[in-house]
C-alpha cells in the first residue's frame, strides 16, 4: 500500500474479495491464468479503488479494501460484479467467480493498518460467500442506507462465523444483472432445522427412503398418506434429516396434532419459522412474505388433525413462495393442484437380498432386545419372530406393541396368541355371537366408513386395501363380538387407567369376559399391582374407539355415564366404607384428576352444565390447595358459557354454591375485583334459594374480599354479624368460615384473649364437620395466638397438630402457612437457622403453586427480618437458599422434627431452681 493513501477512521466498511476455486481455475488455464488474474485485478481496482476505497492489501487473487462510506462500498461491489460478469473473458469457463464480504465497524488505523476484530469479521463474511455473491453484515446494512438504485437485500438469517462466539445476521446484496441463487453461506453453523430428536434407531425402509427423497426433490407438495401407526412421521423425519443441507433456509417441522383450533394453524407454522404476528396484519401474509424469498422445506405432521386449515396454509405457501416445498403426513390427501400422494407401505416381510432378515424382523429384533433389557432373542426364536411379523403384516406400531409383549412372552407364545386374535373362533370362545373371523392373509380397509362397515357386498376396493396401524385396529375390532366391541367403544370415555369396579359401573352386567378378550388382543393393557389390576388403552386405540363410539350413536349416553361415575367416585372420596362422612383427604382426589377433567370437558361441550357444577364443587378445595385456583375459575367460566348456550335451568342454591366457590378461587388467585363480584352474586342467589345454611356459608365468605382490599374494620363487623345471624337461625356450624376470619382479624389487632375464646368455642363445631376438620384451622389459629403471646410451648403443640393433619390430608396451601408459623416459633425460640430454612422452603412452594401470602404475609416477613438480623445476611441467605431446595413434604418433616420447647436445654423445666 502506498504511504500516501489516507486510511478512513471511525465507522469503516471493510471489504474482502477473492476468486472462488482459484486453484482449480489456475490448474485448468495453465499459462492462461496470469492474464485472467491480471484482468481481474484491473477490473476490481477500476471499480473499487475508484469509489474512494483504500486498498490495503492485494495478495494473489484477494483484495482487502477500506471505505469511509458504507453505501459507496456496496455500490462499488455491485459495479465490480457487473464489470466481471460483463467482461469478455477468453472462454466462459475462464471467467473468475469473485466472492465479496462487507462489514462495517469502528476502527482506527495505526502505522498504515488496522488491528481490529472488525477486520477479521469482514474476512469471515467474505469466506462465507459464494463466487458471484456479495454478502454483508447487519452493521453494513444500517450504515449503507439508502442503497444504490435498483439494489435490495435478502436476509439470509443468523450464522455463526468461524472464530466468533456470537451469531451474525447475513444479508445478500441483490441487483439487476447479478446472480441471485446461491447455496447457504459457508459458516461454522450446522444447517438450520427443528426436526424432532430421534430416541430409537431407524430400521430398514431403504427403498422407501430413496423413493420419498426422489419425490421431494421433484415435486413441491408430497403427501405421505396412511393411517395412524404406519410410520409416516418417523419416515418423514428420517428422510428430511438427510435433506437439511439441500435447503439453505432450513427444514422446519410442525406438529399439527398439538394445534387445537383451526385458526391457530398459521400461527403454529409461523412459529416454526421463528416469526411473530404483526399488529393489524394477518399472520398468513407475514408467513408468505417471509417464505417468498427462501428455499426451505416445511414438514407438516399429522395434518388430519386440522385438514381444512392445513390445506389453506399449503395452498398459500406454494402460490406465494416459489422455493418452498412441503412434505406432509396425513390419513388422507388434500386434493390440491400439483399434490403427489405417496402411500406408505408396510415394512417388508420378505428376506433381504443376500439372506439377511427382512425389515420387519429387523425392527422386531431391535425393539425386543430393548424390551428385554439388552438381551437379544436367540436363534431358537427366529422362526417364531418371522411368524409374528407375518401375522402383523409388517405394520411398525403393531411390531412395537408385539415387542412390548415379548417382555413377558416368548415369540412362540406371542405368535400363537396373534393367531387366536385373528381367528373368529378365538374371538367367539367367550362370545358365541362373534362374526366369522378373517384370516391373517386378508387385507383390511384403511379409511373408516361412517358406520364402520364394509360395502354391502363385503368387498374391499383396491384404494381402501393397504396395511396400516389404523387397519390393524380395524382388523382387531372386527374380530370382536358385540359385547367386547361395545366395551371397547365405551372405555374410550376414560382418560387413563381404570380398575374393574369402574368398568363394572360403566356397563351393566359382568364385563370380565369381554375385558379378557380385549386384553388378549392387546387392545387394552392390563397392569397388575398389589392393589389390583388396572386397564389402560393406548391413545391411538382410544381415538379409534372414540370415533366408533360416536359413529354408533352412543357417545351421549356413554359420556353421561362417565360423568355419573366421576360424581360417584367424587362422593365416595367424602365417605367411608359404611357410607358415612369421613375426614376429607385431598390425596384421594389426586388420581382422579384426569377423569374429573374429562368429565368437566364433556359437561362444558356436550353434557349438562349442572353436572359440571357439582363436579366443580367437589374439586373446590383440591383446586385451591394444589395451587390450581386459576384452573377452577376457567372451568367455572366455561360452565357459565354452557348454561348461556343451552339455556339450562340451574337451581339457585347450586348457582349460589358455584358463585361462592368462584369468589374464593378468585381471591386465592389474586383477582380481588372478581372475588367481590362473585361474592355479591353468591349472596343474591343464596337469598333467592331460601336455604339458611347455604346463606350462612355464603355470608361467611363476605369478609374475604374486604380483607383482601384492606378494609379490616368492615370485615370484622361483617364476621360478627354473620356469626350472630347464623346462631339465631340454628346454622352456626355453617358460619364457621366467619369464625376463622374473625379470629384472624382479632389476632391481627392484638385482641388475643377474645380470639382464643372464640376459637375454643369453635373446636367442637369443627370436629363435627368432615370437610373442615382435616384442616385443623382452630389449632392453626390457636398456635398463631400463642405465638403472639410468646407462649412457645402452646404454639408448638397447636402448630404441630395442625401441620400433621394438613399434610396427612393433603392441604398443601394451608400447610405452607403452618410451616411458616413453625418457622416463627423457631426464630423466637433461638433457632434462626431452622427458621430461615423453613421460610425458604415455603416461599419456594408458594411461588411454584401460586399461593398468596394472605393476612399473615406481613407477620412472616417481620420474623424473616428478625431471623436475618440474628443470623447475619450471609448465613441467613445460605440457609434460606438451602430451604428453597426442599419440597413441601421435606419442609414439613423438618418442621415436625423441631424439638418441643420443654425438651430444650433452655426450658424453664431444666433451668428453674426448686
Amino acid at each position: 500500500m502506498s504511504p500516501r493513501i489516507r486510511l478512513p477512521s471511525g465507522w469503516v466498511t471493510f471489504l474482502f474479495t477473492d476468486i472462488e476455486g482459484s486453484t482449480r481455475l489456475a490448474r485448468m488455464l495453465g499459462a492462461g491464468y496470469r492474464p485472467v488474474l491480471h484482468e481481474h485485478r484491473r477490473l476490481l481496482r477500476h471499480t473499487l479503488v475508484a469509489a474512494d476505497g483504500a486498498e490495503l492489501l492485494t495478495e494473489g487473487d484477494s483484495f482487502f479494501i477500506a471505505f469511509a462510506d458504507a453505501a459507496a462500498a456496496v455500490a462499488a461491489c455491485l459495479a465490480a460484479q457487473r464489470a466481471l460478469a460483463g467482461h469478455d473473458w477468453p472462454t466462459p469457463e475462464a471467467a473468475p467467480r469473485v466472492r465479496m464480504g462487507l462489514h462495517t465497524g469502528y476502527a482506527e488505523p495505526r502505522d498504515g493498518e488496522y488491528a481490529s476484530p472488525e477486520v477479521h469479521r469482514a474476512a469471515r463474511i467474505a469466506a462465507a460467500a459464494h463466487g458471484g455473491q456479495v454478502l454483508c453484515s447487519a452493521s453494513t446494512v444500517r450504515h449503507a442506507e439508502p442503497l444504490p438504485a435498483g439494489a435490495s437485500l435478502l436476509d439470509l438469517g443468523l450464522y455463526r462465523l468461524r472464530g466468533f462466539d456470537d451469531r451474525e445476521r447475513l444479508f445478500q446484496v441483490l441487483a439487476p444483472g447479478l446472480e441471485r441463487e446461491f447455496p447457504r453461506p459457508r459458516t461454522a453453523d450446522a444447517p438450520p432445522h427443528n426436526l424432532p430428536t430421534r430416541v430409537t434407531s431407524f430400521v430398514g425402509r431403504e427403498a422407501e427412503r430413496a423413493e420419498l427423497r426422489r419425490l421431494v426433490a421433484g415435486h413441491r407438495l408430497v403427501t405421505v398418506v396412511g393411517a395412524g401407526g404406519a410410520g409416516k412421521t418417523r419416515l418423514a423425519v428420517e428422510v428430511c434429516a438427510g435433506l437439511v443441507e439441500a435447503y439453505p433456509d432450513g427444514v422446519w417441522f410442525v406438529d399439527v396434532a398439538t394445534v387445537t383450533d383451526p385458526g391457530l394453524v398459521p400461527f403454529a407454522v409461523a412459529a416454526a419459522f421463528g416469526l411473530r404476528p404483526e399488529p393489524g396484519r394477518p399472520v398468513m401474509d407475514t408467513l408468505v412474505e417471509y417464505a417468498a424469498t427462501r428455499r426451505t422445506l416445511v414438514v407438516l405432521d399429522t395434518c388430519d388433525a386440522q385438514p381444512a386449515a392445513i390445506a389453506e396454509v399449503i395452498s398459500r405457501l406454494l402460490t406465494g413462495a416459489r422455493d418452498v416445498r412441503v412434505l406432509a403426513t396425513s390419513r388422507e390427501s388434500f386434493n390440491l393442484p400439483g399434490e403427489v400422494v405417496w402411500r406408505i407401505p408396510p415394512l417388508s416381510i420378505d428376506p433381504a437380498p443376500g439372506g439377511g432378515e427382512s425389515d420387519a424382523v429387523a425392527l422386531l429384533l431391535d425393539r425386543t432386545t430393548a424390551a428385554r433389557g439388552g438381551r437379544r432373542p436367540g436363534s431358537a426364536e427366529a422362526a417364531d419372530l418371522r411368524r409374528v411379523v407375518h401375522r402383523l403384516d409388517g405394520l411398525p406400531l403393531a411390531i412395537e406393541l408385539a415387542a412390548a409383549r415379548l417382555r413377558v412372552l416368548s415369540a412362540g407364545q406371542l405368535a400363537e396368541r396373534l393367531a387366536d386374535v385373528l381367528g373368529a373362533l378365538d374371538a367367539g370362545r367367550d362370545e358365541p355371537d362373534a362374526p366369522r373371523p378373517w384370516s391373517g392373509a386378508q387385507e383390511v380397509t384403511v379409511e373408516l366408513r361412517t358406520a364402520g362397515e364394509l360395502p354391502g357386498d363385503g368387498t374391499r376396493s383396491t384404494v381402501e386395501r393397504h396395511a396400516t396401524m389404523q387397519a390393524t385396529v380395524t382388523w382387531s375390532y372386527r374380530t370382536l363380538g358385540p359385547r367386547s366391541a361395545r366395551l371397547l367403544r365405551w372405555l374410550a370415555v376414560f382418560a387413563g387407567p381404570v380398575d374393574l369396579a369402574a368398568v363394572e359401573w360403566l356397563l351393566d352386567g359382568d364385563p370380565l369376559g369381554s375385558l379378557s378378550v380385549l386384553v388378549d388382543k392387546s387392545m387394552i393393557l392390563a397392569e397388575p399391582s398389589a392393589s389390583g389390576c388396572t386397564y389402560r388403552m393406548l391413545d391411538p386405540i382410544r381415538a379409534y374407539a372414540a370415533r366408533r363410539l360416536a359413529a354408533a350413536g352412543e357417545e351421549q349416553v356413554a359420556r353421561d355415564r362417565h360423568v355419573a361415575w366421576t360424581q360417584h367416585v367424587l362422593r365416595r372420596a367424602y365417605l367411608g366404607p359404611d357410607g358415612q362422612p369421613v375426614t376429607l383427604s385431598l390425596y384421594s382426589l389426586d388420581p382422579l384428576a384426569g377423569e374429573l377433567r374429562a368429565a368437566l370437558r364433556w359437561s362444558t361441550t356436550g353434557g349438562r352444565a349442572r353436572d359440571g357444577l357439582l363436579l366443580a364443587g367437589g374439586l373446590d378445595l383440591w383446586w385451591r390447595e394444589r395451587g390450581l385456583a386459576r384452573e377452577g375459575r376457567l372451568w367455572l367460566f366455561r360452565l357459565y358459557g354452557r348454561i348461556a348456550e343451552t339455556g339450562e335451568r340451574i337451581p339457585e342454591a347450586e348457582l349460589a354454591a358455584a358463585y361462592h366457590m368462584h369468589s374464593l378461587h378468585a381471591g386465592a388467585d389474586g383477582e380481588f375485583a372478581e372475588e367481590l363480584r362473585f361474592a355479591q352474586r353468591a349472596e343474591a342467589a343464596a337469598r333467592q334459594a331460601g336455604d339458611a345454611g347455604l346463606l350462612a356459608r355464603v355470608l361467611a365468605g363476605r369478609a374475604a374480599p374486604l380483607v383482601d382490599m384492606g378494609q379490616f374494620v368492615e370485615a370484622e363487623q361483617v364476621c360478627r354479624e354473620v356469626i350472630a345471624w347464623a346462631r339465631e337461625r340454628g346454622v352456626a356450624a355453617d358460619g364457621l368460615l366467619a369464625v376463622y376470619s374473625l379470629a384472624e382479624l382479632l389476632w391481627r389487632r392484638g385482641a388475643l384473649d377474645e380470639a382464643a375464646e372464640l376459637l375454643g368455642a369453635a373446636r367442637s363445631v369443627e370436629a363435627t364437620r368432615p370437610v373442615e376438620r382435616g384442616q385443623r384451622s382452630v389449632d392453626m389459629l390457636l398456635g398463631m395466638v400463642a405465638l403472639a403471646r410468646r407462649d412457645l410451648v402452646a404454639a408448638h403443640e397447636h402448630l404441630q397438630v395442625a401441620l400433621r393433619s394438613r399434610m396427612s390430608h393433603g392441604y398443601h396451601g394451608r400447610a405452607c402457612d403452618t410451616v411458616n408459623a413453625l418457622a416463627v416459633r423457631c426464630a423466637d425460640g433461638g433457632d434462626p437457622f431452622t427458621a430461615a430454612r423453613l421460610f425458604g422452603a415455603t416461599q419456594a412452594t408458594r411461588a411454584r403453586m401460586r399461593f398468596t401470602p394472605g393476612l399473615f404475609g406481613a407477620y412472616w416477613l417481620r420474623w424473616q427480618t428478625e431471623a436475618r438480623r440474628r443470623l447475619g445476611d450471609a448465613a441467613f441467605d445460605a440457609a434460606y437458599a438451602a430451604g428453597a431446595e426442599l419440597g413441601l413434604e421435606e419442609a414439613a418433616a423438618l418442621a415436625l422434627a423441631v424439638e418441643h420447647p420443654d425438651l430444650s436445654p433452655a426450658s424453664p423445666r431444666f433451668t428453674s431452681s426448686w
